[in-house]
């Protein structure tokens, strides 16, 4: 498994962790990444978009609630809601992840995780988000301005 499938598999675990038990949960986080992983470059990316998730968790969900029509955040499945969380802070945050990635990635968290009709939801969901990101930009305007830490870097994507 590459390492950065692997670091969002651990975030999507942590995000679930922190989802049912509480923000009290966010500490736990580099003790969690010591117990379950022991590669250092997979624990930081990890790291990065757990942290990066939930400091801009507000901005996100208003943004997955935007386009899922007929769906409540709360009361979508905790592992769907918390893929799509993960992919749309890499979508609407991180510039060095192509948004095809991004999506892929999360497609695969789904169908591994969830239900069979994950896939498909999850994909159609960040689908729109990628399009009204990409809109907004051409307008010149931020979509992902919602109460998040905002991160562009300019990285190569090794490991995607």
């Amino acid at each position: 498994m590459k390492k950065r499938t692997r670091a969002r598999e651990l975030a999507l675990q942590f995000l679930y962790q922190v989802d049912l038990l509480g923000e009290t949960k966010a500490d736990d986080l580099a003790e969690f990444l010591r117990e379950e992983e022991r590669d250092a470059e997979t624990c930081r990316f990890a790291k990065r978009i757990v942290t990066g998730t939930l400091s801009a968790q507000t901005g996100i969900d208003s943004e997955i609630q935007v386009v899922a029509q007929n769906w409540q955040i709360s009361r979508m499945a905790v592992i769907d809601r918390n893929v799509l969380r993960l992919a749309a802070y890499e979508l609407l945050h991180c510039d060095d992840i192509p948004p095809k990635v991004a999506i892929n990635e999360a497609i695969e968290l789904g169908k591994r995780y969830s239900t069979s009709n994950s896939g498909a939801f999850i994909n159609g969901i960040l689908d729109k988000i990628k399009n009204n990101h990409a809109a907004n930009d051409d307008e010149g305007t931020d979509v992902a301005d919602g109460g998040g830490v905002e991160e562009k870097t300019v990285q190569a994507s090794e490991g995607d």
